[in-house]
Protein backbone atom coordinates (compact mmCIF):
# COMPACT_ATOMS: atom_id res chain seq x y z
CA UNK A 1 0.00 0.00 0.00
CA UNK A 2 1.31 2.89 -0.73
CA UNK A 3 0.28 6.65 0.33
CA UNK A 4 0.37 9.96 -0.41
CA UNK A 5 3.19 12.67 0.37
CA UNK A 6 2.10 14.58 3.41
CA UNK A 7 2.46 18.39 4.05
CA UNK A 8 4.46 17.63 7.08
CA UNK A 9 7.03 15.25 4.78
CA UNK A 10 8.29 18.34 3.31
CA UNK A 11 9.09 20.34 6.93
CA UNK A 12 12.52 21.79 6.96
CA UNK A 13 15.03 18.93 8.31
CA UNK A 14 18.83 19.54 8.99
CA UNK A 15 21.59 19.62 6.24
CA UNK A 16 23.90 17.10 6.18
CA UNK A 17 25.94 17.30 3.07
CA UNK A 18 29.35 16.04 1.62
CA UNK A 19 31.78 17.36 -1.06
CA UNK A 20 34.05 15.05 -2.89
CA UNK A 21 34.61 17.07 -5.86
CA UNK A 22 35.03 20.76 -6.79
CA UNK A 23 31.22 21.22 -8.17
CA UNK A 24 29.99 19.60 -4.94
CA UNK A 25 32.09 22.17 -2.84
CA UNK A 26 29.93 24.78 -4.76
CA UNK A 27 26.72 23.98 -3.23
CA UNK A 28 28.23 24.03 0.68
CA UNK A 29 30.44 27.12 -0.11
CA UNK A 30 26.35 28.86 -1.11
CA UNK A 31 24.99 27.37 2.34
CA UNK A 32 28.06 28.98 4.45
CA UNK A 33 28.34 32.27 2.34
CA UNK A 34 28.14 34.49 5.53
CA UNK A 35 28.01 32.40 8.45
CA UNK A 36 30.24 33.71 11.45
CA UNK A 37 32.18 32.09 14.01
CA UNK A 38 33.79 33.13 16.84
CA UNK A 39 38.11 32.28 15.90
CA UNK A 40 37.80 29.98 19.18
CA UNK A 41 35.43 27.61 16.96
CA UNK A 42 38.17 26.08 14.55
CA UNK A 43 40.25 23.23 15.45
CA UNK A 44 42.46 21.23 13.46
CA UNK A 45 43.40 17.60 15.03
CA UNK A 46 46.55 16.46 13.51
CA UNK A 47 46.15 12.87 14.93
CA UNK A 48 42.57 12.63 13.12
CA UNK A 49 43.52 14.28 9.97
CA UNK A 50 40.24 16.68 10.70
CA UNK A 51 39.83 20.33 10.59
CA UNK A 52 36.58 21.69 11.91
CA UNK A 53 34.66 24.86 12.38
CA UNK A 54 31.65 25.45 14.32
CA UNK A 55 29.52 27.92 12.32
CA UNK A 56 26.32 30.45 13.04
CA UNK A 57 25.46 29.32 9.50
CA UNK A 58 22.55 31.78 7.64
CA UNK A 59 19.84 29.66 6.53
CA UNK A 60 19.66 30.44 2.47
CA UNK A 61 17.51 27.53 1.61
CA UNK A 62 14.58 28.73 3.68
CA UNK A 63 12.94 31.84 2.34
CA UNK A 64 10.74 32.38 5.70
CA UNK A 65 10.40 35.98 6.15
CA UNK A 66 11.90 36.07 9.20
CA UNK A 67 15.47 35.23 8.58
CA UNK A 68 17.37 32.32 10.62
CA UNK A 69 20.66 31.20 11.19
CA UNK A 70 21.62 27.78 12.16
CA UNK A 71 24.55 26.32 14.13
CA UNK A 72 26.76 23.82 11.25
CA UNK A 73 29.80 21.80 11.99
CA UNK A 74 31.60 21.80 8.30
CA UNK A 75 35.08 19.07 8.85
CA UNK A 76 37.67 18.97 6.24
CA UNK A 77 38.42 15.36 5.97
CA UNK A 78 42.30 13.81 5.11
CA UNK A 79 43.92 17.03 6.11
CA UNK A 80 47.52 17.60 5.99
CA UNK A 81 48.17 21.30 7.04
CA UNK A 82 46.10 24.40 7.84
CA UNK A 83 47.18 28.03 7.51
CA UNK A 84 45.94 31.26 7.74
CA UNK A 85 46.34 34.36 6.46
CA UNK A 86 44.88 38.54 7.50
CA UNK A 87 43.90 36.61 10.62
CA UNK A 88 44.74 37.58 14.58
CA UNK A 89 45.20 33.85 16.17
CA UNK A 90 45.70 35.51 19.37
CA UNK A 91 42.75 37.79 19.86
CA UNK A 92 40.29 35.27 21.22
CA UNK A 93 37.48 37.66 20.95
CA UNK A 94 37.22 37.95 17.21
CA UNK A 95 34.44 37.33 15.05
CA UNK A 96 35.12 36.10 11.28
CA UNK A 97 32.67 36.11 8.44
CA UNK A 98 32.92 33.41 6.17
CA UNK A 99 32.55 34.50 2.50
CA UNK A 100 33.57 30.93 -0.04
CA UNK A 101 34.70 28.09 -0.20
CA UNK A 102 36.38 26.98 -3.14
CA UNK A 103 38.82 24.45 -4.55
CA UNK A 104 41.90 25.80 -6.07
CA UNK A 105 42.72 23.91 -8.84
CA UNK A 106 46.13 24.77 -9.56
CA UNK A 107 47.04 23.79 -5.50
CA UNK A 108 44.37 21.48 -4.78
CA UNK A 109 43.76 23.53 -1.43
CA UNK A 110 40.70 24.59 -0.55
CA UNK A 111 40.28 28.20 0.25
CA UNK A 112 38.04 29.53 2.72
CA UNK A 113 37.86 33.38 1.99
CA UNK A 114 37.03 35.40 4.49
CA UNK A 115 35.88 39.22 5.02
CA UNK A 116 38.74 41.72 5.64
CA UNK A 117 40.70 40.07 3.21
CA UNK A 118 41.85 36.86 5.98
CA UNK A 119 41.47 33.06 4.51
CA UNK A 120 42.89 29.93 5.44
CA UNK A 121 43.66 27.45 3.48
CA UNK A 122 43.29 23.42 3.89
CA UNK A 123 45.89 21.06 2.59
CA UNK A 124 44.11 17.37 2.20
CA UNK A 125 45.26 14.49 0.53
CA UNK A 126 41.81 14.55 -1.15
CA UNK A 127 38.71 16.36 -0.99
CA UNK A 128 36.08 15.34 1.44
CA UNK A 129 33.90 18.46 3.36
CA UNK A 130 31.00 18.04 5.16
CA UNK A 131 28.59 20.37 6.34
CA UNK A 132 26.30 18.92 8.95
CA UNK A 133 23.55 21.08 10.56
CA UNK A 134 23.65 20.48 14.75
CA UNK A 135 20.97 22.76 16.22
CA UNK A 136 17.50 23.92 15.74
CA UNK A 137 16.86 26.88 13.60
CA UNK A 138 16.45 30.62 15.34
CA UNK A 139 15.64 34.17 14.43
CA UNK A 140 18.80 35.64 13.38
CA UNK A 141 19.65 38.29 15.69
CA UNK A 142 20.15 41.26 13.18
CA UNK A 143 16.71 40.14 12.05
CA UNK A 144 18.29 40.88 8.56
CA UNK A 145 19.21 38.88 5.69
CA UNK A 146 22.38 39.11 4.53
CA UNK A 147 23.07 41.83 1.53
CA UNK A 148 26.01 41.89 -1.01
CA UNK A 149 26.18 45.41 -3.22
CA UNK A 150 26.80 44.62 -6.99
Amino acid sequence: MTRDARFEDGAAKPLRLQALSGEDLTVISSLVQDAVFPITEMKFDRAARRFSLLLNRFRWEDKTPKPERVQTVLTFENVMRVQSSGIDRGDKDQILSLLSVVLDGETDRTILTLAGDGAIAVEASALDVALRDVTQPYRAVSGKTPHHPD
